[in-house]
């Protein structure tokens, strides 16, 4: 993995033939690299866990060697990850030398941060190198186990005055140490959140049959053949309060603007007035980028509905996509018009030409936003 200036790699069992390998890299992200029963090099996985997680704040030097692996739980099989998670300063900056050590859990799709696991004087310039144990067992009897190494600093004592006392001068130096910490709360959490999940995929498996039921088509077929679930990272329903948009997936949530203007709709949210919108901020999320694979490929799909033709000049936004941390690079944009026209316009160019269909009002329209290869 030189060629990618990585080092310190964990590896672990992913499925019954592959292998999957996170490494510290140079460029301060985390690379996750997997690799087939019969492959003959490592390929980057782009489109799941690579470069999700920081490396360290201070690029140059190697940061903690992550605890990594798998295990079945609530009948499903994940990823524990240990990793830093650094908090903030009062001027919004992270703390490079508070850098506290967190469980995360993943499927390969979603991502959640469990919690701290190492202790708050453990900072991340102290804690060297983590893994982690897991032992199954039913009926509540599993473990999670963590272990991480950290520094112990000898402090500088001053020589007594009276050599009877024979007290050792410390030397200042640093020595490695072993902690051990039974996880038994971030265990009960992990399965929370997987029910969590289970229930969420269920609700999405129905949408098919209830989509198609509604235009008169039988399911069956069609829904047994498609799997709704399959890559879905993130989904925004009902769930709506103050100004969030939670994420059913407890991933990214949504941040809803002029909330004066919006209201909790059945199954998703009713904005009314100009101004008024939510933004799914999946690239302000600092260090740790939960969707960063939206810098290359994603989907995003959205059922809207338009209460009445707008009686005003110009397109009003509908939906678009933004890049950049501070979304300051607009890659696309969709609107329509009082004459019932869609308006699409990639980067500088207006492709409205393009778009056969025109808007219906009081009715359910799905809109696909696909992005590949960043454009």
């Amino acid at each position: 993995m030189s060629a990618d200036g990585c080092s310190d790699p964990s590896v672990v069992k992913w499925e019954k033939d592959k292998l999957m390998m996170m490494a510290a890299c140079a460029d301060g992200r985390r690379r996750v690299y997997e690799i087939g029963d019969k492959g003959e090099s490592w390929t980057e996985a782009l489109g799941t866990l690579s470069r999700v997680w920081g490396n360290k704040q201070k690029r140059h030097e190697k940061g903690v060697v992550s605890g990594f692996t798998t295990a079945t739980i609530e009948e499903r099989k994940v990823m524990l990850v240990t990793l830093p998670v650094f908090s903030k300063l009062q001027n919004g900056k992270l703390d490079i030398k508070r850098g506290r050590l967190h469980l995360w859990l993943t499927d390969n799709t979603h991502i959640v941060d469990i919690g701290p696991v190492s202790g708050e004087g453990d900072d991340e310039d102290e804690v060297t190198a983590s893994s982690l144990l897991y032992k199954s067992g039913n009926n509540n009897e599993d473990e999670l186990i963590a272990l991480y190494e950290k520094k112990l600093i000898q402090p500088y004592e001053k020589k007594s005055p009276k050599p009877s006392e024979n007290k050792k001068e410390g030397t200042g130096e640093a020595s490695l140490g072993m902690v051990s910490v039974r996880l038994t709360e971030h265990l009960k959490r992990v399965k929370e959140v997987l029910k969590s999940w289970k229930k969420v995929d269920k609700r999405v498996s129905q949408l098919c049959s209830s989509l198609l039921a509604q235009k008169g088509t039988s399911p069956e077929n069609v829904c047994h053949a498609v799997k709704l679930t399959n890559g879905l990272v993130g989904f925004l329903s009902g769930n709506f309060s103050e100004n969030t948009w939670k994420d059913e997936y407890l991933g990214v949530n949504a941040t809803v603007h002029n909330k004066e203007r919006a209201e909790k709709a059945d199954n998703g949210v009713k904005f009314t007035g100009r101004g008024a919108g939510a933004e799914w901020p999946v690239g302000k999320q600092g260090e740790n980028q939960l969707y960063h694979f939206a810098n290359y490929n994603f989907t995003l799909v959205a059922t809207v509905s338009i209460d009445g033709v707008p009686t005003q000049e110009g397109p009003i936004p509908l939906m678009g996509v933004r890049a950049g941390s501070e979304g300051g690079t607009k890659l696309m944009e969709l609107s329509y018009d009082k004459e019932n026209k869609w308006h699409l316009v990639c980067g500088d160019e207006t492709r409205s030409e393009e778009l056969s269909s025109t808007l219906g009002t009081n009715k359910k329209d799905h809109v696909v936003i696909l992005v590949r290869n960043g454009t």
